[in-house]
């Protein structure tokens, strides 16, 4: 479990506030209109209704307490460097600030965000890899170099087990883990035989596990 500070709740700071505490998270939410305050209230582990501006505001927060901080504010880039410099000041761990623009990116991270978040970006990236990468069904990329795939056996894997195929020098990927339905069974079992109703939650090099899909 961790402890997170989402600052600024729009629908993304909503939903992002509500997922964290659906994984098991402490979630501490802030935002100057009391009624956004109120309809998460009931839901987080502590609210707070004020200026996200106000250095004593976040100060008292106890900002060196939370594992992440998301600045989440939006329709004004103003507020959002302010405020990610102020946590940074006050020692916040970890900064992570949203970006509606593209050149937005780098001034949030010249002033010290962590991570900058892209929101329609980010979504197209993945999107375009998805459904242009032949037999995948979900991408998530890591780095601009590495990503995790999900993909169906490769018929010729099906009936041997993981040592026979040799994936990890062959291949140039790792499995972290089988999906059967909807669970996902973490694959530490170098004799496990490759079924053919099962898909492959596979990591690493991009290049490499689109040439992998290729094989499907």
């Amino acid at each position: 479990m961790k402890s997170f500070l989402v600052i600024g709740l729009g629908r993304f700071g909503q939903h992002l506030s509500k997922k964290l505490v659906d994984l098991g998270n402490e979630v501490m939410v802030i935002d100057q209109d009391e009624e956004r305050v109120a309809r998460l209230a009931g839901s987080v582990t502590a609210s707070c209704v004020g200026d996200c501006q106000d250095e004593h505001v976040l100060e008292a927060l106890g900002i060196r307490n939370f594992d992440v901080c998301f600045v989440c504010v939006r329709d004004d880039f103003q507020c959002s460097l302010e405020v990610t410099a102020t946590l940074k000041d006050l020692g916040a761990k970890c900064v992570v600030a949203r970006a509606d623009r593209e050149r937005q990116i780098k001034f949030l991270k010249k002033i010290g965000a962590d991570y900058v978040i892209h929101t329609e970006m980010d979504m197209a990236h993945r999107v375009a890899m998805r459904f242009s990468a032949r037999n995948a069904f979900d991408y998530f990329e890591l780095t601009p170099k590495y990503a995790i795939f999900e993909m169906e056996i490769p018929e010729e894997w099906e009936g041997r087990t993981v040592t026979e195929v040799d994936v990890r020098r062959r291949y140039n990927v790792n499995i972290l883990g089988i999906k059967h339905g909807d669970e996902v069974i973490p694959l530490l079992d170098p004799g496990y035989r490759f079924q053919p109703d099962v898909h492959l939650i596979i990591a690493g090099d991009k290049d490499a596990g689109l040439r992998l899909m290729d094989k499907v």
